[in-house]
């Protein structure tokens, strides 16, 4: 009896869960970069060449003389912008670079992961946000940036296989990315209750679903939940954002309840509109809360038995030790100005404040529109532009248009002409050079700009004019009596009806610089 009493704890010690390693842990966020790398890249195929290509809408070689011009070309023009695209740039090498990336993103999604492969994924997407300009200047492509850059410290050097035995995942690692989502989750809560009032008056969800970028289905469903649930929802945006952060740096039995939280809070945000990869990015980035405690339970036998194998493999090569211990001296030393930012009052959000974006400041919807207005492209084949011409709506695939149609579910897949057009109707036509482009694209019957559309209503060829008109739009009611989604009312002229030869278009376009 005394012999089996002491060996009872070692046999229960070696059955437990541990909760001080992360072998599963780091499987699981590498197979989920994977997947938001290959969405991401996959994206950028379909859409690189009529955004930035060299007849693109803003071309990226006519971005980089402009950059040469102003900073001068080699060390300080990279240093500038840091892209491989400095050292050449063709249509043909976008396309073979985009393709390349998803080849990439396809390997580490099916489980092989190595120093290499993650640092050309990195280097060669920050290679494309950087010259992306407009179309890649929101917050998710830094954050994919800043943790695909941590990432490169999780792998083995080159044996690229999912549970490399000489290498136990580094804890100052799986730390750093806690502090990426502290950082990301808190800058969020800040710049919400800093940027509106409705966000402290607990209002904003009252017009959140209907005014987001590109509302789903469910939105129209959600945007007409009582009063008492709408506010509901915003107390519960301020918990997940502004206190449950802190608690991922807790003991293992908190932290695990703050990524949950935490997940769950993405998963809804996922169902209520199309935010690109964001959410799912963020879902990545919070499976750092979880250890093989945690995940170990959730997993198959297989996976149980390989992890139980490798308990005792703890230790880190001598040169992943200085690796890593330079990595958090970076990243500790470049969190000042993120830090600083979100203690000002006059904090921004997605900011970087050096070129390669290795540590940011993040935050989302500071500020909620009452309203929403949308730009609608019209054209006709009249030989007049006047009130009797016949005007055909162009229609894209995600942002509304036909009021009959049905919101869209696109995410984590980015429409990018979508979402700036959502940008240019809360500004004017004077701000938004590059839908002027869009238009003249269109007078050419331009076949890459209008692959980016969901379908165009002049078969024959390209129209005679094109004019922007904007439209306030409403989602219906319940009850009313139409199978409508949205209900629309014109509000003003966006952009005057324009002709291909019409000489201001001509003298704008040559003025831009674009061919």
């Amino acid at each position: 009896m005394g012999a089996l009493t002491e060996t009872e704890p070692g046999e229960r010690a070696a059955r437990e869960p541990p909760s001080d390693t992360y072998w599963l842990t780091r499987f699981l966020f590498l197979r989920l970069l994977g997947f938001i790398y290959l969405v991401a890249f996959i994206a950028l195929a379909r859409q690189v060449l009529p955004l930035m290509g060299t007849h693109g809408l803003l071309p990226a070689d006519a971005f980089l003389e402009r950059v040469r011009e102003a900073r001068g070309g080699g060390i300080a023009g990279f240093l500038t912008v840091p892209t491989l695209f400095w050292w050449g740039i063709s249509d043909r090498l976008l396309q073979t670079l985009a393709g390349v990336g998803v080849g990439l993103s396809l390997l580490l999604f099916l489980g092989f992961a190595n120093v290499p492969l993650l640092a050309a994924l990195w280097f060669l997407y920050m290679s494309f946000v950087h010259v992306g300009q407009l179309f890649y200047g929101y917050g998710w492509e830094i954050l994919l940036l800043e943790t695909g850059f941590l990432a490169i410290f999780l792998a083995p050097l080159l044996r690229p296989w999912p549970f490399p035995a000489a290498l136990p995942t580094p804890r100052p690692v799986v730390w750093l990315l806690r502090w990426l989502v502290f950082r990301l989750m808190l800058g969020a809560g800040l710049i919400k209750i800093r940027g509106d009032t409705c966000w402290r008056d607990l209002t904003c969800m009252f017009y959140h679903y209907e005014t987001q970028p590109l509302p789903n289905p469910l939105s129209w469903y959600l945007h007409h939940l009582p009063g008492w649930i709408h506010r509901g929802e915003v107390l519960f945006n301020h918990f997940a954002e502004l206190l449950v952060p802190w608690f991922v740096f807790a003991p293992a039995r908190f932290r695990r309840l703050a990524g949950a939280v935490l997940v769950v809070f993405q998963i809804a945000l996922i169902l209520s509109g199309n935010l690109s990869f964001l959410n799912w990015l963020t879902i990545t980035v919070c499976i750092c809360c979880f250890d093989d405690g945690a995940l170990l339970p959730l997993a198959p036998p297989p996976l149980r038995e390989r992890v139980a194998a490798l308990r005792n493999a703890t230790t880190l090569p001598g040169a992943r030790r200085v690796a890593v211990g330079i990595l958090v001296a970076v990243v500790a030393f470049l969190s000042l100005n993120p830090v600083m930012n979100m203690l000002s009052p006059g904090q921004v959000m997605n900011t970087s404040f050096e070129p390669f974006e290795l540590v940011n400041t993040y935050g989302a919807f500071g500020s909620i529109g009452r309203q929403r207005y949308e730009v609608i492209l019209q054209g006709t084949y009249d030989a007049t532009p006047g009130p009797e011409a016949r005007w055909l709506d162009y229609e894209f695939p995600c942002k509304p248009g036909d009021v009959n149609r049905r919101p869209c579910v696109i995410a984590p897949y980015q429409p990018r002409l979508d979402w700036q057009i959502w940008f240019a109707a809360m500004s004017d036509i004077g701000s938004e050079p590059w839908l002027v482009h869009l238009v003249y694209k269109l007078l050419t019957n331009d076949q890459a700009v209008l692959s980016l559309l969901a379908q165009s209503p002049f078969r024959q060829g390209p129209p005679r004019w094109i004019r922007a008109e904007l439209y306030l739009y409403e989602f219906t009611r319940p009850g009313e009596p139409t199978r409508a989604w949205w209900k629309r009312t014109l509000v003003s002229e966006y952009l005057p009806p324009l002709a291909r030869d019409d000489p201001r278009l001509r003298a704008y376009i040559a003025g831009q610089g674009w061919r």
